[in-house]
């Protein structure tokens, strides 16, 4: 388990090309949260413009106290949908952590090889906490290119199985090349590597990457991995203790 001193040090999370340096922690996860709800905010400033007839920014007090604050909106972008291939965990579960990641991200394959499966095991597995992932690529055409492809290998229901190869130590060293995707789908069990292929290359995996992608530039996620509790941001790869107090904290929120 990691040491909970290490909560201390920076947030440790891969950058989009042109960022350097990691701000000291309070710093950073201030900023990321920042990040998170102006981004938010000022989307919702955009498109409250068009709520009058005339597309102007007017309206009365009560149609804006009615939307809902920043907070709120990122909680309600879990999806939930029972059928999500890229999720783990039930559906209805009361805590939902949403995973900005990206492939080519060293710390994204800390976190899946180090944090996850505990995660999983502690409260996945007791109906407690619900996992959904979201691509999100900055690190170019590689990571595109395996993030479609992890979208194929869970229309064969093998999303968890390559996710789990495409972050093994040594991985991400060897490049997403489509011949290098192939042989990840064939160690993940992808069982139709034909329909993996296509899949990959199709409009479906290129549409549901950009689906992802836009929500997490609307809500302002600058690097990866970034996370979401109940809609609480959590920037980086964080020791394990900041995710079970995190989750401790929305379950208990969460209770009637």
């Amino acid at each position: 388990m990691p040491d909970p001193k290490t909560s201390k040090k920076p947030p440790q999370t891969g950058r989009k090309p042109g960022q350097t340096g990691n701000k000291p922690l309070h710093i950073a996860a201030g900023v990321a949260l920042a990040a998170l709800t102006l981004g938010l905010v000022s989307w919702q400033a955009s498109t409250a413009s068009t709520d009058g007839p005339s597309g102007g920014t007017g309206g009365s007090g009560a149609s804006a106290a009615a939307r809902p604050d920043p907070a709120a909106e990122l909680k309600a972008l879990a999806r939930r949908e029972p059928g999500d291939k890229l999720a783990v965990g039930r559906a209805d579960a009361p805590v939902v952590l949403i995973e900005y990641s990206d492939f080519k991200c060293g710390y994204c394959g800390k976190f899946a090889r180090d944090t996850e499966p505990a995660l999983v095991k502690k409260y996945v597995e007791d109906g407690t906490l619900r996992i959904e992932w979201r691509n999100f690529p900055i690190f170019g055409a590689d990571s595109e290119a395996a993030a479609k492809a992890a979208w194929a290998a869970g229309q064969q229901d093998r999303f968890a199985a390559f996710h789990a190869a495409a972050y093994a130590d040594g991985a991400k060293e060897k490049g997403f090349g489509e011949a290098r995707l192939v042989e990840l789908a064939e160690q993940a069990g992808v069982p139709d590597l034909e329909r993996f292929r296509k899949d990959m290359a199709g409009e479906q995996a290129a549409a549901a990457l950009k689906e992802d992608q836009d929500e997490g530039h609307r809500i302002g996620v600058t690097s990866t991995p970034s996370f979401l509790v109940n809609g609480q941001p959590i920037a980086g790869a964080q020791p394990l203790d900041a995710f079970t107090a995190a989750i401790a904290k929305a379950r208990a929120a969460a209770r009637p």
